[in-house]
């Protein structure tokens, strides 16, 4: 994506984090949980989010792609890059806000590296790990108009690991409503179902491509 194309991106993620964080504000001000209340949200909205651009990523790379004319293929690479960004966006005020709390439990260490957090350590790693695993995919993506698909496409698949550690993270420490644990099974079936289409769809002829093409 050109350079105009990142900013576009930047300046949508960037306004709806704003918004966010500006509607929970006013509704949450002089509750003590409210940082409690922020973060969870974010960290919600980031997995819903990631679910979203692996399905799209499953999509642009399902050798049954070219059947499907709309969207564009240039439209649904945006729309990957998009969902990336506030991937990323939603994250960081996920990690931040939940470190910067000081009745979570988790601290910048904890958020940062594995093990590190008292609030229910092994969870909390789960969603550290995933975060950085994301985050690898993403430069990989990033890089992938300089290097070529045999270098960048195998290591940017960890963003399949870097969902499934989102979503255990997700079960085990978040998943404490029985709204959000049905949220968790539905998308977790819906990624199962499109991934099982994906491969099974592949012929033993048919090379994978990634979204250079």
């Amino acid at each position: 994506m050109r350079p105009a194309g990142f900013a576009a991106a930047g300046a949508i993620s960037a306004g709806v984090t704003g918004v966010l964080v500006g509607t929970a504000a006013g509704s949450l001000s002089g509750n003590r949980m409210a940082p409690w209340i922020v973060g969870r949200a974010a960290g919600l909205s980031a997995y819903l989010l990631l679910v979203a651009l692996v399905l799209l990523g499953l999509v642009l790379s399902h050798p049954w792609r070219s059947r499907w004319r709309r969207p564009s293929s240039a439209t649904r690479i945006r729309g990957h890059v998009v969902l990336a960004v506030l991937v990323l966006a939603l994250t960081v005020l996920h990690v931040v806000v939940l470190a910067t709390d000081r009745f979570a439990g988790v601290g910048w260490w904890g958020a940062a590296l594995p093990m590190r957090a008292s609030y229910r350590p092994v969870p909390v790693t789960l969603g550290v790990v995933g975060a950085w695993a994301g985050l690898l995919a993403g430069v990989t993506a990033a890089l992938a108009g300089h290097l070529p698909a045999r270098a960048w496409w195998p290591i940017h698949k960890v963003a399949a690991v870097a969902l499934v550690l989102a979503w255990l993270h997700g079960v085990l420490a978040g998943g404490d409503t029985y709204a959000l644990r049905w949220i968790y099974v539905g998308t977790g079936l819906i990624v199962a179902v499109v991934a099982l289409s994906r491969y099974a769809a592949r012929t033993a002829g048919e090379p994978v491509e990634g979204l250079h093409r």
